[in-house]
C-alpha cells in the first residue's frame, strides 16, 4: 500500500474519517472514508471544482444532501419502503418524510465510514459492511468501492458488491457536478442516450409507467440544454432514465458540457438507468469548496443505477443480489477541455 491519508475528521461515534488525494490522468480527486465520498476534484487547466464539496468534515454529516457519497444498499427510493422478497414481506425505514425509504435508510452507507482496502497514487478501494437488520434489510452486504483516475481523464467507479441472504443491492455515485464554477449549472448543454423515462408521484415514486421523452422536456437525446421552461418554471428534473432492461458491457450514456469553460463530462456505465437531478433542492447553509456557496442548481447529478423501486415492479431491471454472485457496477466519468 502506498500514498498517504490524512485524519480527516471524526465521527460522532469516534471513528477516524480519513482523507486520500489521487493523481492520474489529469485529475486530482481527493476521497474520504465518510459516505466513500469524492470531496474534491479538479481538471488539469481549468481552476474550479468539478463537484461540490466542503472543505472540513463537520458539515458533512449536517448539511450535505449526499455531495460525492455512495449511497445504499439500495439507492434511490422504494415505494413505502416495502416490497416482496421469496414470498415474504420485507418492511424498510421510512427514512423520506415517513413515507419512502431513500438510498438505503437511516445509517446508510453513504453516511457511514468505510475503511482503505488498498491505495496508490491513482487508485483507492474502499470498503464496508451493511450489517444485516440496519434500516430492515435482510443479510449482511459488503461492498468495495474502487476508485482510479486513468488515463485521459477517465474517473474509473466500480462497485463490487456480496451478500450471504438475498437483497436488493444498488449503489451510485451521487457527485453533483459543475463545469464552469458558475454559481448554478443550468447554462450546461446535456445528452442522455435513453428513448425512455420514469414519470413519479407526488413521494417521486415511479408510478411503474414508461414514457416516451419524444415532445416531452425530457428529451435529451440530441445535446440540449438542461435550461427547459415549462409553464414559466425550470423543470424539475430528479428522474430516472431508462437505458436497457439490463446491464450490459460499459458503453457511453451521456454527455454533459459547459461552453462558457470548454469543459465536457461524457459519462460511460454497465447500468440500465440514469438518475439526472437537477439539484434544485440544493441549499447549502455554509460555504462549499473554494469558499463557494451552494444554492438551487449549483450542481446536477448523473446517478448510473438500477431503475428506482426495482423492487416493486417485474418488468423493470432486476435489483435482488444473491448468496453466491458479485454485483459489479461500473462507470467512467470522462473529462476533457477544449
Amino acid at each position: 500500500m502506498s500514498s498517504e491519508r490524512e485524519i480527516f475528521g471524526t465521527t460522532a461515534s469516534g471513528e477516524t474519517v480519513y482523507r486520500v488525494e489521487l493523481r492520474g490522468g489529469g485529475l486530482r480527486a481527493k476521497v474520504l472514508t465518510w459516505g466513500s465520498v469524492i470531496q474534491d476534484l479538479r481538471l488539469d487547466g481549468h481552476a474550479p471544482p468539478l463537484v461540490l464539496g466542503f472543505e472540513s468534515f463537520e458539515p458533512y454529516p449536517l448539511h450535505s444532501p449526499y455531495f460525492g457519497a455512495s449511497p445504499g444498499r439500495n439507492a434511490n427510493r422504494i415505494a413505502n419502503g416495502r416490497f416482496m422478497l421469496d414470498g415474504h414481506e420485507v418492511q424498510l425505514d421510512r427514512n423520506e418524510r415517513g413515507v419512502t425509504h431513500l438510498h438505503g435508510g437511516t445509517g446508510n452507507i453513504g453516511k457511514s465510514n468505510w475503511s482503505i482496502a488498498d491505495l496508490s497514487e491513482d487508485r483507492v478501494v474502499l470498503r464496508i459492511v451493511d450489517p444485516a437488520g440496519r434500516a430492515g434489510y435482510p443479510g449482511n452486504c459488503e461492498i468495495t468501492a474502487t476508485y482510479h483516475l486513468r488515463d485521459d481523464g477517465v474517473l474509473s467507479v466500480i462497485y463490487d458488491s456480496t451478500t450471504d441472504a438475498p437483497t436488493p443491492v444498488n449503489v451510485c455515485q451521487h457527485s453533483y457536478f459543475n463545469l464552469d464554477g458558475r454559481d448554478d449549472a443550468l447554462g450546461h448543454d446535456l445528452m442522455i442516450a435513453a428513448d425512455h423515462y420514469l414519470p413519479t408521484n407526488e413521494a417521486q415514486v415511479p408510478t411503474g409507467e414508461l414514457r416516451p421523452v419524444v415532445g416531452t422536456p425530457f428529451d435529451f437525446r440530441q445535446m440540449s440544454p438542461m435550461k427547459r421552461v415549462e409553464n414559466g418554471e425550470q423543470v424539475l428534473f430528479d428522474h430516472n432514465f431508462c437505458l436497457s432492461r439490463a446491464r450490459m458491457p460499459k458503453r457511453p450514456v451521456a454527455l454533459a458540457r459547459s461552453l462558457n469553460s470548454g469543459v465536457t463530462l461524457e459519462v460511460r456505465t454497465s447500468e440500465p438507468g440514469v438518475q439526472f437531478y437537477a439539484g434544485f433542492k440544493v441549499n447549502a447553509p455554509v460555504p462549499g469548496l473554494d469558499g463557494r456557496r451552494y444554492g438551487p442548481f449549483a450542481g446536477f447529478c448523473l446517478e448510473t443505477q438500477v431503475w428506482p423501486d426495482a423492487v416493486n415492479h417485474a418488468d423493470f431491471p432486476p435489483s435482488i443480489l444473491r448468496p453466491g454472485e458479485t454485483l459489479r457496477q461500473e462507470t467512467d466519468y470522462v473529462f476533457s477541455k477544449s
